[in-house]
């Protein structure tokens, strides 16, 4: 995954510094324009707002979008980058004694529920990226933005599956395998939920993943039919 400005989330906080008033205040710019954004992406569609109403809705120039984001599609997908970015927090610290695939189960299954409840709200939450991906697939030019973003992931996903299990990817092709199985996997969830409509929320998604991973075995091992 690309680096990304730091942001204001509503992911659990890590350890760290705390922020300064100037860094706080580019926080609150930030979440201020991600937020008006996608109310107004979900109100009148992405192709028909424009940078200039996005800034007007909260009061700053074209100039200062432009500071935080490079165009619509960024500032659209920046909802899904809180979760892409504490998703791959949680991965990172998953026990050593977990396979790789137990490993990015419950990696994706803690960053839905952490981002899903209750506490989480606004564009950082899980609530908002439900929202926002029935518009991306019927968004094409937000649809390759976001595969391009996936990509990105998967890449990512590779490199911190072969540093925690002491691997080369370039020698050793588990890694790579396996991040572009859990991201099909993920695609195919996603696009299942939207499709199906039901069951709604954060937990809904949480029990389409997780049909989805306990068929990821079955599929990938054995015969599909009985055999005498």
């Amino acid at each position: 995954m690309a680096a990304h400005t730091p942001r204001t989330t509503a992911a659990p906080e890590g350890p760290g510094r705390t922020p300064g008033l100037r860094e706080r205040k580019k926080q609150q710019t930030r979440y201020a324009l991600i937020q008006a954004a996608h109310v107004l992406f979900l109100r009148q569609g992405f192709a028909r707002t424009t940078v200039d109403e996005i800034a007007s809705a909260v009061d700053v120039s074209q100039r200062t979008f432009f500071r935080y984001f490079a165009n619509k599609d960024e500032v659209a997908l920046a909802v899904m980058a809180v979760a892409e970015d504490y998703f791959m927090e949680c991965l990172r610290h998953r026990p050593a004694e977990e396979t790789p695939l137990q490993a990015l189960r419950a990696s994706i299954v803690k960053a839905w529920h952490d981002l899903g409840s209750e506490e989480a709200a606004g564009p950082g939450s899980i609530h908002s990226a439900l929202e926002l991906m029935r518009m991306i697939e019927e968004t094409p030019p937000l649809l390759a933005a976001h595969l391009r973003r996936v990509n990105e992931q998967e890449r990512l996903v590779v490199r911190v599956l072969a540093e925690r299990e002491g691997l080369d990817p370039a020698e050793d092709l588990r890694p790579a395998v396996l991040a572009a199985v859990f991201g099909g996997l993920l695609r195919l969830a996603h696009l299942s939920w939207s499709a199906e409509h039901e069951p709604a929320g954060p937990e809904g998604m949480v029990a389409v993943i997780e049909r989805h991973f306990d068929q990821l075995g079955p599929a990938l091992a054995g015969h599909w039919h009985d055999r005498a």
